[in-house]
């Protein structure tokens, strides 16, 4: 099982956590299209290398927790980033 670091009560278990997806996408506005807004729930490129996540420590603390992902064909490195989002 991976050690995901948080922020706040240390070291968890991976299975502690809910991925809440990749922290960069814009959410379109209330009015736009549904072709707009079936490309942003359901289409989402998957690449290789690093990119930002956005986790949940929903077994613990609740805490939104930012990461840096390396994907390959292993299983997911993660790297953290000393930074916390706050649910809002």
């Amino acid at each position: 099982m991976m050690q995901i670091p948080c922020i706040h009560c240390g070291p968890r278990d991976e299975s502690e956590f809910a991925c809440g997806g990749t922290s960069h996408l814009a959410r379109p506005a209330l009015g736009e299209s549904d072709q707009a807004w079936g490309e942003y729930l359901f289409f989402r490129d998957n690449p290789k290398g690093l990119h930002a996540e956005r986790w949940r420590h929903a077994q613990g603390c609740g805490q939104w927790l930012r990461f840096n992902v390396a994907h390959s064909n292993s299983p997911p490195l993660v790297q953290f980033l000393r930074e916390s989002l706050r649910a809002a």
